[in-house]
């Protein structure tokens, strides 16, 4: 048990984390996500919303501030943002202090939200209800 830190920070994520190198991405998905599928390491947070777990995991991990290399969330299919996508955005730019480029994708196609998310470090799976919350989010220097 570690001091001052949040809850959602397991030893498993804090050490995916630590591992991680600048421009790995971090998917954190919600609950609807097929995470399971073939996608590599997975951290199971179902008791967590995307927010949340957003939240602790910026209290350590810097997000890219390179250009090009935005946020990427999941379009819904008819090409609108997701309903937790605001929330977050806020999130982000407050603990980067800064807006943080971020770019839609729809769920398909060569360059769409499952090719990228298969290239992820990590992916954190919560219990997030709102449907299209998922995210990459690149890694920052420190």
């Amino acid at each position: 048990m570690l001091k001052g830190l949040d809850p959602y920070l397991t030893p498993a994520l804090l050490k995916a984390l630590a591992e991680m190198g600048h421009s790995d991405r971090i998917a954190l998905v919600d609950r609807n996500f097929h995470a399971y599928s073939g996608w590599g390491d997975v951290i199971d947070l179902p008791h967590s919303t995307v927010a949340d777990v957003l939240k602790a995991i910026l209290q350590v991990f810097p997000i890219d501030a390179s250009p090009g290399d935005p946020v990427i969330h999941m379009l819904t299919d008819d090409g609108a943002e997701g309903p937790a996508l605001d929330g977050c955005r806020a999130i982000w730019n407050a603990a980067e202090g800064r807006t943080v480029d971020d770019k839609g994708v729809l769920r398909h196609g060569d360059d769409g939200f499952y090719a990228q998310a298969a290239r992820a470090y990590i992916t954190v799976q919560t219990g997030e209800t709102l449907p299209y919350a998922c995210f990459l989010i690149p890694k920052g220097l420190v």
